[in-house]
């Protein structure tokens, strides 16, 4: 493995040919000493980056790192440089993720915390899960779309899909949106039919109060990627909700 330090809190690693078990080893070594950033650059499939490590720590990634980037994460702060694999931000707690590309299936499944932010598009069931207790909310913003079952199950927190891929009048292509959903909310550009939705989803137009928010991220999503946020601002947006914090009480019930 070859390290050089340009600083000494950083440490530049080339990851070409390292085994995920190793290079995951070496990183808690790492956080053990004190270092503050490293950089993986050639990252191809190596899987749990940035995953129990014993403090925080800032990632910059060039490649394209395999599943469960940042799984469990509590406070870690990861930008990629290129697409990111399936199941990212796993559980996660506390920190961001920023990908300048894509990601694949499950990204932000039962995130508990922190900022994902994702310039194109993401695979399916993005969202699944997500929660919220107390002051942690996660929140996730798609710049393009998702596929099929996006924002299943979700307990909490806040999704937005900005659909800035999809060309004038063209409709999201993915079904199943939201089922499940008992808690948070989905911001969503871009046309949809209704049976495009789970039966559990309430639509409505955005108040005051989630433009406020919205405004908010997009701002930051436009920080890490470019683009004009006031442009994006002015697109047609819909706020997706639960209709009941309950939707199979009675599945359960005697």
């Amino acid at each position: 493995m070859t390290k050089t330090a340009s600083t000494p809190k950083t440490v530049q690693i080339d990851t070409t040919g390292i085994y995920y078990r190793d290079l995951n080893k070496t990183l808690r070594q790492l956080a053990d000493e004190g270092v503050e950033r490293v950089e993986l650059n050639n990252v191809c499939g190596q899987r749990y980056i940035a995953t129990d490590l014993s403090r925080p720590m800032e990632f910059k990634i060039t490649g394209t790192p395999g599943n469960d980037l940042g799984a469990f994460m509590n406070g870690s702060r990861i930008e990629v440089f290129g697409n990111a694999q399936d199941c990212m931000a796993n559980t996660m707690n506390a920190g961001e993720i920023i990908v300048h590309g894509h990601a694949g299936d499950i990204c932000g499944m039962a995130a508990r915390g922190g900022r994902i932010f994702i310039r194109d598009y993401v695979g399916y069931r993005a969202g699944i899960h997500m929660k919220e207790y107390q002051d942690k909310k996660p929140v996730m913003v798609i710049g393009g779309a998702g596929q099929d079952f996006l924002g299943e199950y979700m307990a909490g927190g806040v999704l937005v899909v900005l659909g800035l891929g999809l060309a004038e009048g063209e409709k999201h292509k993915a079904n199943f949106i939201g089922t499940g959903i008992h808690g948070g909310v989905i911001y969503i550009s871009g046309g949809f039919e209704p049976h495009q939705l789970g039966k559990e989803v309430g639509v409505a137009e955005l108040d005051e109060a989630d433009r406020e928010v919205l405004a908010g991220l997009v701002n930051e999503y436009c920080g890490h990627f470019g683009g004009d946020a006031e442009t994006i601002m002015k697109r047609s947006f819909k706020k997706l909700y639960p209709k009941s914090l309950r939707p199979y009480g009675r599945l359960y019930s005697y």
